[in-house]
């Protein structure tokens, strides 16, 4: 789909002249886990999008159209409510949201579809929703800034579709720039560019097309259990707020403590957080062999602390770790299926494609790459 073909699809459908957004999903090269802990996370957007078109009208309607799905959902601003239908609440949640923060909404049309594939981690929820307050904040001149967008979009998506999301895929969305990354500090949400110019390697995803049942509850649960080993530690140590706080010297004093489960987990996030650092460094200095031996322990860890990886998964980084080209490749997303990430030699992709497809017939090979945020085209 095309910024042409969703226009062209708007005004058979309703009948005036949309503006058309495009709005990035994303990958998060090292950094998991980590977000909710107030620590970092390194993402960058991606040139897999979603394209929205958009027009205001002169009463109160929403009217909306799902163009990969052919579905449609009608609503009044006034008497917003989440609905069954999944697909709408990223957009109605965002409507909401806007007019909870006193912002002048009118009713509006709004079109959209694009190539980003649902389920494989590269948050195409998050790329419908910030797109669609970036949208709304145009045509309406809402005058809110990028920030005050993602969390706009992330309220939304927690408050109408039920997701308890933390803000990196909206921030991201938003503030992506092309041939960077963003280090992500998820306390503060200053962001500082991490150049990723490399031309002669690429990001490679691999799609398990496992669908993570059991994502939600275990989010909830890891979650839960980093406060309990946060909880352990501020007896002594008040000033710490969360793991983010914590340093491996603290953890290792108190974690007779906690639960053996509770303090592999709190291990995992204060190592991740290690690592997205260090990661960072590698960046800069151009070491890419560094940064890829990050991506294998950040997966080591989601494996055997964290405990949210699946076999598929770990059968798709344990070829990678085995084929030649590949620098490092991990599992990325909330875990149990998804996608794994590989930071792979441009000149090798091909036959890494075929050996993944081998040990993996079922896999779904998407080569990305990094370019800027949301924005109208």
């Amino acid at each position: 789909m095309t910024a042409e073909s969703i226009g062209e699809l708007f005004r058979r459908r309703f009948g005036s002249d949309p503006a058309v957004y495009r709005s990035p999903g994303r990958v998060n090269l090292i950094g998991e886990h980590t977000d909710y802990n107030e620590g970092f996370v390194l993402p960058g957007a991606v040139d897999r999008a979603m394209l929205l078109a958009l027009a205001r009208r002169d009463d109160r309607r929403v009217r909306l159209f799902a163009a990969d799905l052919n579905e449609e959902h009608e609503a009044d601003l006034d008497r917003l409510e989440p609905v069954p239908s999944g697909w709408a609440n990223y957009l109605l949640g965002v409507a909401d949201q806007l007019q909870k923060a006193g912002h002048p909404v009118g009713g509006f049309d709004c079109a959209f579809g694009g190539d980003i594939p649902v389920g494989a981690g590269l948050s195409s929820s998050a790329a419908i929703a910030a797109g669609a307050a970036f949208a709304l904040n145009d045509v309406f001149g809402l005058g809110v800034d990028l920030l005050g967008l993602a969390r706009v979009a992330q309220r939304g998506e927690q408050e109408f579709a039920g997701v308890r999301c933390g803000i990196m895929d909206q921030f991201v969305n938003l503030h992506g720039r092309e041939g960077f990354l963003l280090r992500i500090d998820c306390r503060s949400l200053e962001a500082e560019p991490v150049p990723f110019d490399f031309p002669d390697h690429r990001i490679v995803l691999c799609d398990t097309g496992v669908k993570r049942e059991l994502a939600s509850s275990a989010y909830n649960d890891r979650r839960a259990q980093c406060e309990e080993g946060v909880a352990v530690i501020r007896r002594y140590r008040p000033e710490v707020r969360a793991l983010r706080d914590v340093t491996p010297e603290m953890l290792a004093a108190h974690a007779d403590e906690m639960d053996e489960t509770v303090a592999r987990r709190c291990d995992f996030v204060v190592r991740e957080n290690a690592r997205v650092i260090r990661a960072a460094g590698d960046l800069v200095r151009r070491d890419l062999g560094s940064f890829g031996r990050q991506m294998f322990a950040s997966h080591a860890g989601l494996r055997d602390e964290y405990e949210v990886s699946c076999p598929e998964l770990n059968t798709l980084v344990d070829a990678a770790a085995r084929t030649r080209g590949v620098l490092g490749a991990r599992m990325m997303g909330a875990g149990f299926g998804g996608c794994t990430v590989n930071l792979v030699s441009a000149v090798r992709v091909d036959a890494f494609a075929d050996e993944m497809r081998r040990v993996y017939p079922e896999v779904r090979i998407l080569i990305t790459a990094i370019r800027g945020g949301t924005a109208r085209v």
